[in-house]
């Protein structure tokens, strides 16, 4: 954005153009009056820049560096013209990338370029772009709306659209050798994950109460923090009933079998003696029908939302507990182990994170409302100290 700035007596004019700092003396004397009528013609000359007519010697037609301004003009009409609009490009981007990704993230990725980059950048080149439109967009995607109940999009979402968006303009940047022109754009600040795990009582109701075919399904979801792309997914040659060990090697996500979602994904998780029993159980409901451990009534996988619509939220419902995500029962898994004192660093391999950062970082504020790890134990520590040196004296 443009400054009016004082020199010698004079006001001048600080502003960047075809990213060049600009700074051109006026013949105006620097009283409120001028200040005033330069900042009009500012406005003026921003809307140009923005909608690229500015002509540099209209408005400065006696500057030292027309000359200079002119070259660059040049240069970056020169490069405009060898690089593709903002939609083709993309096209160029997504092909080069897709290989390195999943089924599931290409399909996300597709989504935010059709539903929101093309519609706003499609016709422009890709060098055209400025951080101005950036920014512009970034505050249109705040006022988007979406679901039944036209809630505005979340920091998260608007992050994840933006982040598409840099690697675009990062990539398009390496091959034609220009300045990328999303620099110093921080990510909005985003609410802390969130997380509502079952109490163990509440565990127990929903065990007690599910209908008998999932009774298996919602214990093992429950006591071993699987995902549900990755409980739905599972098979049972990935179930070791010898060793006790389920081998997470493949996820479920949209109808379609593949790769978990990271590398630390890929993990063995133990069976305690009620996992074990669960999936014995499973294993005589299956009869052997399927390959899947959870399997519909065709031997295919498990829909995740017809059970969610079918199961898991009428059984909420009818035992009047707060209605939540299913996900929850990973979590839910996650604070038990922490609240019964196991080692965070087995808790992280049996959720799949690669360190305990994660696992502190969003779990660690349950923890003392259930084990009264609040400070307590240290006071009672210090106290037993106090005893000792009372019964020395």
């Amino acid at each position: 954005m443009a400054a009016i700035r004082t020199r010698y007596g004079k006001l001048c004019i600080d502003f960047r153009y075809i990213n060049i700092r600009c700074r051109e003396t006026t013949a105006l004397e620097d009283n409120p009056q001028n200040r005033k009528k330069l900042e009009k013609v500012i406005e003026r000359m921003e809307a140009e820049i923005l909608l690229g007519i500015f002509d540099y010697a209209k408005y400065f037609p006696k500057s030292s560096r027309l000359k200079e301004i002119k070259e660059a003009e040049n240069r970056v009409n020169a490069i405009s013209s060898q690089t593709p609009m903002f939609s083709i490009f993309c096209e160029i981007w997504f092909k080069d990338k897709e290989i390195e990704w999943r089924a599931s993230y290409k399909g996300k990725v597709q989504i935010v370029i059709k539903k929101y980059l093309i519609p706003f950048f499609g016709t422009i080149p890709v060098i055209n772009v400025k951080k101005s439109d950036i920014l512009g967009f970034r505050s249109s995607l705040a006022k988007v709306t979406h679901g039944k109940n036209q809630e505005c999009l979340s920091p998260s979402r608007i992050n994840q659209i933006m982040i598409a968006l840099r690697m675009i303009l990062d990539s398009a940047a390496e091959r034609y050798d220009f300045d990328s022109p999303y620099k110093n754009i921080k990510n909005l600040k985003e609410s802390r994950i969130e997380v509502t795990p079952f109490s163990l009582e509440e565990v127990q109701k929903i065990l007690s109460t599910v209908r008998d075919d999932f009774k298996p399904y919602y214990t093992i979801r429950f006591f071993t923090g699987m995902r549900t792309s990755e409980i739905d997914g599972l098979q049972w040659k990935n179930v070791d009933f010898q060793r006790r060990e389920i081998h997470i090697r493949e996820a479920l996500v949209n109808g379609v079998l593949g790769g978990t979602k990271t590398y630390g994904s890929n993990r063995t998780i133990q069976m305690s003696e009620r996992i074990y029993q669960a999936f014995k159980q499973q294993r005589s409901l299956n009869n052997g029908k399927s390959d899947f451990v959870f399997c519909n009534r065709n031997g295919g996988p498990l829909d995740y939302r017809i059970v969610n619509k079918r199961v898991w939220h009428p059984l909420l419902r009818f035992l009047g507990l707060k209605s939540r995500r299913a996900y929850q029962t990973r979590h839910t898994a996650a604070t038990l182990w922490l609240s019964a004192g196991e080692n965070p660093e087995w808790i992280a391999r049996q959720l799949g994170h690669s360190t305990t950062e994660m696992l502190f970082r969003v779990y660690s504020r349950y923890i003392p409302n259930v084990t009264r790890r609040d400070g307590s134990a240290f006071e009672a520590m210090l106290e037993k100290l106090n005893e000792k040196e009372f019964l020395h004296e």
